[in-house]
């Protein structure tokens, strides 16, 4: 069976079960995942979700094809956060956002992610969410009071929780809501904020202000895909209330449409065991990894060894085994050329939703029948390498002659004493090093395989 006829399955938020996925039409299949807020780096907990829907991204362009699927992913670059950060630090807002939208898209880079075919900024799209929110007025969702837009949940409390599972009613018991005056109803949430002289505003009919954050995905995601599109994702942080808001007002607005028909979250990260918290000092970005030597292979490889529902925990022990395995695959897959197909054994894990373990474990076994074609096209589409072996996993930069040649006259000199012992010590050291020891009559050969280290190399 070819990828074409590849079925895919995936777990439906909204049903809670796991559903063929079937797209509204094959020849434009459409994804929407919420990106970041961008005011500083991204942390690791960031990344998870652009990778797990960047190889969701791979999956539907291999089996319906590349041009035949629409990702968008937003960018928020208004929010309080932001203008926290340029009061703090005196820059422009602007310079602040643009400055972060690319660090985020190198750091994404890195682990290995394509870029989507739109990246929307919330800015680009203020019209637009005016728009609909006027729009939201009109039908009776929502209603202006003291400079401020609110969505009324009232006007749609039959369907508002049902993804995220909960009633109004339980949540108005249990929330931690913002209470004002001019609510309705405290689960009431915020379309449209005045905005003072110093923050950054819009003329609309409601005076000058600014966005509530879950409108930005509403009306982005309708421009860009339509009121009605295949797949939603995000971090299961998201699904409420962002998601569930999204819901109402997309719904509401659009009544003609479905908005998503498939929501996907993904499960949190931790280090080492423990939630990731500046307390605890396990907080990293993505970029700290990167500059205390953790390639971006190593990074998604470690990610992608865990399944996307579940919470991954990122270990420095993880990580030195990623580093070790991909070394050795690299290896192999250097001696192929770049014009193999991609095993369907990784098609077929990754179309029983987007198992990577069981696509990891398929390159495993690719590896252990040294089928370096498949194996080399199979970790392209992964992500795991471009046209190219990644520089840091190349050959060492280093002469092992001088090493060869010691080997070699400790050999000889025992070959007449009979006295192996040394030579053995240092075959054995060598071995510990990461190399492969090859011997013959003529001379010694040492290959740097998997996890090669060459400080070992300079206490012998």
């Amino acid at each position: 069976m070819g990828a074409k006829d590849t079925v895919i399955k995936l777990h439906n938020t909204k049903t809670r079960k796991k559903e063929v996925f079937e797209p509204i039409d094959a020849s434009n299949v459409r994804m929407y995942v919420c990106g970041p807020t961008v005011y500083d780096r991204a942390h690791l907990g960031n990344a998870r979700p652009v990778v797990v829907f960047d190889v969701l991204y791979r999956l539907l362009r291999e089996v319906y094809g590349a041009d035949q699927v629409t990702y968008a992913r937003n960018f928020t670059d208004v929010d309080d956060k932001i203008n926290a950060r340029a009061a703090e630090s005196g820059r422009p807002i602007g310079d602040i956002t643009a400055e972060t939208t690319q660090w985020f898209l190198d750091d994404m880079g890195e682990l290995g992610a394509l870029q989507p075919n739109h990246m929307p900024r919330a800015t680009e799209y203020i019209p637009q969410m005016v728009a609909m929110i006027g729009g939201l007025i009109a039908k009776g969702h929502a209603y202006a009071a003291e400079g401020h837009v609110l969505f009324a949940v009232d006007s749609w409390k039959a369907q508002y929780g049902k993804l995220s599972g909960r009633s109004v009613d339980d949540m108005i018991a249990g929330a931690r809501v913002e209470v004002a005056p001019y609510k309705k109803n405290p689960m009431d949430f915020v379309l449209w904020k005045p905005s003072t002289n110093e923050q950054p505003g819009w003329d609309s009919p409601w005076g000058r202000g600014r966005p509530g954050w879950h409108i930005e995905c509403s009306a982005m995601s309708y421009e860009l895909l339509g009121e009605t599109f295949d797949i939603h994702g995000g971090g299961n942080d998201l699904m409420f209330p962002h998601h569930e808001n999204e819901i109402a007002q997309s719904c509401c607005a659009h009544p003609e449409g479905e908005f998503a028909q498939y929501w996907l979250h993904n499960e949190m990260l931790q280090v080492e065991g423990k939630k990731m918290s500046k307390s605890l000092g396990n907080f990293f970005t993505v970029r700290d990894l990167l500059d205390q030597g953790y390639p971006g292979e190593v990074i998604r490889l470690v990610f992608l060894q865990t399944h996307y529902r579940k919470p991954m925990d990122w270990t420095a022990g993880k990580a030195e085994q990623a580093e070790r395995t991909l070394r050795k695959w690299y290896s192999q897959a250097e001696q192929a050329l770049d014009n193999g197909e991609v095993h369907p054994g990784i098609i077929g894990a990754l179309a029983d939703d987007l198992n990577t373990a069981g696509a990891i474990a398929e390159l495993h076994q690719l590896s252990l029948a040294d089928d370096v074609v498949a194996l080399r096209a199979s970790m392209q589409f992964l992500g795991m390498m471009g046209k190219e072996i990644p520089a840091w996993a190349g050959k060492p930069d280093i002469d092992l002659s001088s090493f060869e040649e010691k080997l070699f006259e400790t050999r000889q000199k025992a070959m007449e004493s009979k006295d192996f012992s040394e030579a053995d010590r240092l075959k054995a050291a060598y071995v510990e090093a990461g190399l492969e020891v090859r011997m013959s009559k003529t001379g010694v050969e040492l290959v740097p395989g998997a996890g090669f280290d060459p400080a070992k190399l300079e206490a012998l």
